[in-house]
C-alpha cells in the first residue's frame, strides 16, 4: 500500500507473549475472549497507510500488505511501545501526591494517574504512599496483529468524505469536485466548533497528500432566520448577519 492510501482494516491485537487479547475491531473474536462490549459498534478502523495512526511496525507491514489478504505478524518491543524503563517509575511521598494530585484519597491500583502532563498508572498505594509507572502499559511486550484490509479508498468523492469523517466523526458535508479543485460545503453547526479551525489544517495536508486535489474551497452557509429566531439587533443567536448570504473561504 502506497503512503497516503486510505483503507480500511479489520484486525486482532494480542500480547504474543501469551495469547492475551488487547483489541479488536472483530465483533466474534471479541464474543470468544470475552471481552465483548453491547454498547460497542464492532467495524473495520479507517486509517491512512503512513501518516502514523499505527505502530512503527504495524505501519511497515501495512506498507507491504494487499487488500483482501489475511495477515499475521509479531512486532518486537523496539517497534511498537518501546522497552520498559525503569527510571520511569517514581515513587511518591504523601507530601508530593497531596500537592500534585487532584484527589489523592480515590487513587486506586491498577487506575490511571495523571502528574505535570505526565500519564502513567498506580502500581502501588500504602500509607499515602504511591509508586507511579510512566511506561507505555504496552511498553516491553511483543505484539501480535491478525489483520484484513477489507477495502481500498479509491472514489475521489469517498476518500474526502472518509478524511473528513475520521477527523470531524460528522458525515453532513457535500463535496464537489471540479478537476482536481474540491468544494467542501461544511454543516452551519461545525462552523461555531472551535475544534473545527484545527482540524481544517490537519485536513489540508491529508487532502493534498492523499487525494491529490488542488485548490481547496470551504463553503460555509448560514441560511436567514424565522423572525422568532432573531435578535433584535438583526443578528441571529451565533451573531451572523442574517443575509442569506453564503460565506466562503478559499485554500
Amino acid at each position: 500500500m502506497d503512503t497516503g492510501t486510505i483503507v480500511y482494516v479489520d484486525y486482532d491485537l494480542f500480547n504474543a507473549d501469551n495469547d492475551e487479547l488487547i483489541e479488536t475491531t472483530r465483533e466474534e473474536t471479541a464474543k470468544k475472549h470475552d471481552q465483548h462490549e453491547e454498547s460497542r459498534t464492532y467495524e473495520p478502523l479507517c486509517a491512512t497507510v503512513g501518516e502514523g495512526n499505527f505502530i512503527e511496525g504495524f505501519e511497515e507491514s501495512l506498507a507491504e500488505a494487499e487488500a483482501e489478504k489475511d495477515y499475521e505478524v509479531d512486532i518486537p518491543p523496539e517497534k511498537a511501545y518501546g522497552e520498559r524503563d525503569t527510571n520511569a517509575v517514581e515513587m511518591l511521598g504523601p507530601q508530593q501526591l497531596a500537592r500534585q494530585v487532584r484527589d489523592p484519597d480515590n487513587l486506586e491500583v491498577g487506575g490511571p494517574v495523571e502528574l505535570g502532563g505526565r500519564k502513567g498508572t498506580l502500581v502501588m498505594f500504602r500509607a499515602g504512599r504511591a509508586r507511579i509507572d510512566f511506561n507505555h502499559a504496552l511498553a516491553g511486550k511483543t505484539l501480535r496483529y491478525n489483520y484484513r484490509i477489507t477495502k481500498v479508498v479509491e472514489d475521489r468523492i469517498e476518500q474526502v468524505e472518509t478524511l473528513l469523517k475520521m477527523l470531524t466523526g460528522s458525515d453532513d458535508f457535500e463535496v464537489e469536485f471540479d478537476g482536481d479543485d474540491v468544494t467542501i460545503t461544511i454543516p452551519e453547526y461545525l462552523g461555531y466548533d472551535q475544534s473545527w479551525g484545527m482540524a481544517k489544517f490537519q485536513l489540508l495536508r491529508s487532502l493534498r497528500d492523499s487525494v491529490g486535489v488542488q485548490t481547496i474551497t470551504f463553503r460555509d452557509v448560514h441560511p436567514v432566520r424565522e423572525v422568532g429566531e432573531l435578535e433584535d439587533d438583526g443578528h441571529d443567536h451565533e451573531g451572523h448577519d442574517h443575509d442569506g448570504h453564503e460565506h466562503g473561504e478559499e485554500e
